[in-house]
């Protein structure tokens, strides 16, 4: 059984006036004991199936009046363009075959008013049938968009010869503080599950010297906003000889492009969520300001955020300061002593580091944080003990340092957060098919 024929192909015209067969789910019925109207759905679109019980014959035409919602078909017929069906096509079959049925006593959970409830906060319902729920049309939408973006992202880096690197999940010690680090036995050792791709990045950047991937990564996080998740796809590159503006300049490039893939390959899908087409052209044709910590911090003030300098910035003053941003904006320059030891102390400025976050607009905040690192060994050294961090879990860190250290920088970019924002979701749970939180690691 190997499906040819597309729904999506049938609606752009390739077929008409042929006789196909089609295989995919019913999404709706309706009709008398002398005709059914089915409307058939697969992953690339929907049509309807107009089904005479004199054409089929009895016994068929029965079947037909008995599959439910999410019955799988295979359905032969004529396909007639008509600008009054769904799509400017339908099919007058000739006959159909019931491959998969539903059973009446448990018809397919995820009804209309089920949405509808979930539309008013009773989503668990919804996420405790995630399995089911990425059926809908909705869902099918977001996980296709999802898709491009993660092509975006391959094709982005590619393209500039950037070679494919993966690290460890299973590490020793944290990236982005110990607060947030998801323990794990490993064979009576104490072990983590990894928070970034970058210090295993960085041991490759000698011989790679231009590496990126797209992986999960893992966040103790009790955080229950609507960019939080405890496993998240995280796309991270590295660059040597690079400064923290040369990193700026790809973390732009790479938004920008997959906000333009999106327009151009998903433009249907965007506008079947709701989504305004010109914002997104907005995100893909705009340069992206640039503005300092220090700015940033005397506007919060001034709108009467209660923040101190020294602070970092949470997402409840993220969203504050991107309130009326047209466009993305980088945050840059952030104080020492608000960012981890990796971060190369600006030389000029020795308070500041030399790194930077994207921050997007609608309230989403941050998807990029990057920068340059410290690339001396002297001064690795010198920010671990400021810290009062145990130097054996980086020593091969540390080593990188010791052999030809050179300057070099990278970021890390939200994939999950991109696509919230680009798709105008209201939750990240929307755009990934099983969202993990900290109440949540089923279905």
């Amino acid at each position: 059984m190997v499906k040819t024929i597309f729904i999506g192909d049938v609606q752009a015209g390739k077929y008409d006036g042929q006789e196909v067969e089609l295989m995919g789910w019913v999404k709706r019925s309706r009709g008398s004991n002398k005709i059914r109207f089915v409307v058939l759905r697969d992953s690339t679109g929907v049509i309807q199936c107009v089904v005479k019980k004199d054409a089929i014959g009895e016994e068929s035409f029965e079947q037909v009046k008995g599959a439910l919602i999410e019955s799988s078909i295979k359905i032969t017929g004529i396909i007639n363009a008509d600008e009054r069906a769904d799509g400017g096509h339908e099919m007058i079959a000739s006959s159909i075959v019931i491959v998969g049925s539903v059973n009446p006593q448990h018809p397919f959970p995820i009804t209309e008013s089920a949405m509808k409830a979930a539309d008013g906060g009773e989503t668990e319902f919804l996420l405790d049938n995630r399995h089911l729920y990425l059926r809908t049309s909705r869902m099918t939408a977001m996980l296709q968009m999802r898709s491009t973006v993660f092509g975006s992202i391959h094709n982005y880096f590619r393209d500039l010869d950037f070679t494919e690197y993966q690290a460890p999940n299973f590490v020793a010690g944290a990236v982005e503080g110990g607060s947030t680090l998801f323990e794990v036995p490993y064979f009576g050792k104490k072990v983590y599950l990894t928070q970034s791709w970058q210090l295993y990045a960085e041991a490759a950047m000698p011989a790679l010297e231009r590496l990126y991937t797209i992986a999960p990564s893992f966040r103790a996080e009790k955080s229950r906003t609507r960019r939080h998740l405890t496993e998240f796809w995280h796309a991270e590159m590295e660059v040597a000889w690079a400064t923290n503006d040369e990193i700026m300049t790809h973390g732009e490039g790479v938004v920008r492009k997959i906000a333009s893939d999106l327009l151009e390959n998903r433009s249907t899908e965007l506008e079947s969520i709701g989504r305004d087409l010109e914002l997104v052209a907005r995100y893909a044709d705009s340069p992206y300001p640039r503005m300092r910590y220090d700015e940033a911090i005397e506007t919060l003030q001034g709108m009467g955020v209660d923040v101190e300098w020294g602070q970092d910035l949470d997402y409840s003053k993220e969203k504050v300061l991107t309130q009326d941003f047209d466009v993305p904006h980088f945050l840059t320059h952030y104080p020492k002593i608000a960012k981890p030891f990796y971060h190369r102390v600006d030389p000029d400025e020795g308070q500041y580091v030399l790194c930077h976050d994207l921050l997007a607009p609608e309230g989403y905040g941050e998807i990029i944080g990057g920068g340059e690192r410290t690339w001396s060994e002297a001064e690795l050294l010198a920010r671990l003990d400021e810290e009062g961090t145990d130097k054996a879990a980086y020593q091969f860190y540390i080593d990188t340092r010791s052999y030809g250290g050179v300057p070099h920088g990278g970021f890390g970019l939200g994939v999950d957060r991109v696509c919230s924002w680009l798709t105008g979701a209201d939750h990240i749970r929307e755009v990934i098919p099983f969202p993990r939180d900290s109440r949540r690691v089923s279905p």
